[in-house]
């Protein structure tokens, strides 16, 4: 009900100052405690999750409002992407709202108050509950983009849950060529061996628009690596047919009209992986019923954001509430035992 009354305010606000505004409200809220495991708890990589469902990397880049997220019903968090050093971004106006498309195109550019910041304000909440994944990147202006990899890796991995390696967005030139067979093979095993010996699970986020080879490789090289999850997937550079004024604007594409897409990337990677490691669900999950269909085509969790901008905070609970009718209504007894089911 308030975000139903604050929403005409806050579109009226700069989509890049409205989001801020809405970061530092939750960052004044108390913090609570992430929600108790219930009918939808899962295991993943080691990691016990009270439920499925995620808030993905993008809405909160510098761990600031990690608990207070969980605090919305969120099974997980992920914060970031974080760079070795701080960054800028591209220039503004970078983020519009495509309302008309319940959408958002975004080419932030992995604006960020850099490692050390985040690394600080990471470390004040280490022993709280609730599990929160460190999404990691490189700077732009890097030389070597793997060794940046590498030393996030080494300085999160005490912090987080997960750590989760973008090589997906569309918004740092050059950086979705780590995909490539090759290059991702010498970054995962910089990162695996900078994180060190019995550190957290890496989960590793790709890109939807992918040929079937790259899906094939990229499937072989995270078994091989024996990653803990592929989060499929990130924003797209494809444009399906879209109604707002701000269509042409360049950047990644989120939100409904990517849920075809990234279902269809998620149900490749399922085959290509023969159900061998576990999937992240996102892009496009707007609905319990969009939650429930990723889950029965392979994904162990899911996650959301741009649904969040129309939607509000409430919407976390109101997929939760859909989602155990949902797992009921078919006979499952659990997360796990419907994951594939499709």
């Amino acid at each position: 009900m308030l975000f139903d009354l604050a929403r005409p305010a806050l579109f009226a606000l700069d989509p890049e100052r409205a989001h801020r505004l809405t970061v530092r409200s939750l960052a004044l809220s108390p913090r609570s405690g992430p929600p108790a495991p219930g009918p939808l708890a899962t295991t993943i990589a080691g990691l016990d999750f009270p439920n499925p469902l995620g808030m993905a990397a993008g809405f909160d880049k510098d761990g600031e409002v990690p608990d207070q997220l969980l605090g919305l019903g969120f099974g997980f968090t992920e914060v970031g992407s974080i760079t070795p050093r701080s960054q800028a971004g591209n220039p503004k106006p970078r983020l519009f709202r495509l309302v008309e498309d319940r959408a958002v195109i975004n080419r932030m550019g992995f604006n960020n108050g850099g490692a050390e910041q985040a690394r600080k304000r990471l470390a004040r909440r280490k022993g709280r509950p609730g599990i929160v994944g460190i999404n990691i990147g490189a700077n732009k202006d890097s030389s070597d983009r793997i060794a940046d990899y590498a030393v996030m890796s080494r300085l999160m991995a005490p912090l987080a849950s997960y750590l989760a390696v973008n090589i997906s967005s569309p918004n740092t030139p050059g950086l979705r060529a780590l995909q490539d067979e090759g290059a991702l093979t010498g970054l995962l095993d910089a990162v695996i061996d900078a994180r060190g010996e019995g550190g957290p699970p890496v989960f590793l986020k790709v890109a939807p628009d992918l040929e079937p080879a790259d899906v094939d490789a990229i499937a072989r090289i995270a078994i091989e690596r024996q990653l803990g999850a592929l989060i499929v997937s990130n924003t797209t550079i494809s444009r399906p047919t879209l109604h707002s004024r701000h269509a042409g604007e360049t950047g990644g594409l989120s939100g409904a009209p990517l849920r075809d897409l990234a279902q269809q990337r998620l149900r490749d990677f399922r085959k290509a992986t023969g159900g061998a490691i576990p999937l992240v669900g996102v892009g496009g999950i707007t609905s319990a019923e969009d939650a429930w269909a990723r889950i029965r085509a392979g994904a162990s969790l899911v996650q959301l954001y741009s649904a969040m901008v129309y939607e509000g905070p409430g919407l976390p609970c109101r997929i939760l509430r859909g989602l155990e009718k949902l797992m009921h209504r078919d006979g499952f007894a659990s997360i796990a035992e419907a994951v594939g089911s499709e």
